[in-house]
């Protein structure tokens, strides 16, 4: 496979998916030819299904730290999210669920699916860079709270919440905690045996692994309710055929993420690559980071753009200029497609909505290399400068 970076435009936005790396392929092709089976089938062709099934398990859980059977397959980070809150709600009395006012869009709809059942969602506040006021968490853990659900690394801005500290916050009040950590996992190494989280959710095609397939953790002892029903699969957790293929290709996308990590101390590399390129871009005028400078995920950069004058330029806008200057970007989540262009993460972070519309996200890949980022500033520039003079002659229009 050639990676996006080696023919025409070269690929900037991994945090929404990234290709699918070549061993991925590889792995699931053999996958095809000798494991196409239904895994629950009795017969010789079932078996073999069974067997990768099995030991694609077995190698995520080890990577993850984990015990085999703490690991649900998913359709993907969307549905391990909603089986992560409406199965353990299921199994308590209605009462509050807590989410940070920055989670992704499946976490806002997984909770407020809730609100049917007798719960309510209270939505915790953060800072101007994007991380959770802990002193407001800590008052929204009294009862009646009794799930907390909290974004490990945000999309959009990529700040890093203090994951540890919310989970030690939340067993000493006796509260389940879940995190999404679908641009988390991949880019450091996890421990689930140590981390203080009851559920734990993420996606392989963040990873350079296929579409289609998810994973939650979740600690042995939770009484989890299916939210798919129909068959035994899964432990009785999730109904349907298992994709063994998907199951191997995330096994083997996993492997390269580790590979590379323990090579580096684990250290995701992409973070050099990063910060060469945000020191590139602050040389620009109009141009400032925004999330956290400092806690952040390796491979991303997220960015407010002005015109160099303090008008802030819509990011939409942005993200099509730079595609015809050979770069593909995003602004905010692609999960928010079709939707208004003002972030709701942005403003949470207490931006006014001109600035809200401004974001633009660059998210790396192992594909990349400095060679590939070397034109992304004056790329940017450009964009820049087109935006602005597209605003420009809108104005002036009767």
């Amino acid at each position: 496979m050639i990676p996006p970076a080696a023919e025409g435009p070269i690929y900037l936005d991994a945090s929404a998916t990234s290709p699918p790396a070549g061993s991925v392929v590889a792995v699931m092709a053999a996958a095809q030819a000798s494991a196409w089976a239904n895994p629950s089938s009795l017969h010789g062709y079932g078996l073999a299904a069974a067997d990768l099934l099995e030991r694609s398990r077995q190698a995520i859980a080890l990577s993850l730290s984990a015990e085999d059977d703490h690991l649900v397959f998913c359709s993907g980070g969307t549905e391990a999210a909603h089986l992560a809150l409406a199965g353990v709600a299921a199994g308590l009395c209605p009462g509050r669920v807590v989410i940070s006012a920055v989670e992704h869009p499946a976490v806002v709809a997984a909770a407020h699916s809730l609100v049917s059942k007798g719960w309510t969602v209270a939505h915790c506040p953060v800072d101007a860079l994007g991380r959770v006021r802990l002193d407001a968490l800590q008052a929204l853990l009294q009862p009646p709270t009794r799930l907390v659900s909290v974004i490990w690394g945000q999309s959009e801005v990529g700040t890093l919440q203090p994951i540890e500290q919310i989970g030690a916050l939340c067993r000493q009040a006796g509260v389940l905690f879940h995190t999404d950590a679908v641009q988390v996992v991949g880019h450091r190494l996890i421990d689930f045996s140590t981390l203080p989280v009851d559920l734990l959710s993420f996606t392989a095609h963040k990873l350079q692994g296929p579409r289609g397939i998810g994973v939650l953790l979740a600690r042995q002892g939770l009484a989890l309710q299916p939210v798919l029903a129909g068959g035994g699969q899964e432990g009785g957790l999730r109904a349907g055929t298992e994709p063994v293929l998907l199951a191997a290709g995330l096994a083997e996308a996993l492997r390269l993420c580790d590979q590379r990590l323990s090579a580096h101390g684990g250290l995701d590399p992409l973070e050099l690559l990063r910060d060469q390129l945000a020191r590139a871009l602050q040389q620009l005028p109009g141009i400032a980071i925004s999330g956290c400078p400092r806690r952040r995920l390796p491979h991303h950069l997220s960015l407010l753009v002005d015109d160099g004058a303090g008008h802030p330029l819509p990011g939409r806008r942005l993200v099509l200029a730079l595609w015809r200057q050979g770069l593909a970007v995003s602004s905010g989540t692609a999960c928010h497609r079709g939707q208004a262009s003002v972030s709701p993460v942005l403003t949470a972070m207490g931006l006014p909505p001109s600035w809200a519309a401004a974001g633009l996200r660059i998210s790396l890949g192992p594909w990349l290399s400095s060679a590939d980022l070397a034109g992304v500033p004056q790329a940017l520039a450009s964009a820049q400068a087109e935006v602005a003079a597209e605003l420009l002659s809108d104005r002036a229009r009767p």
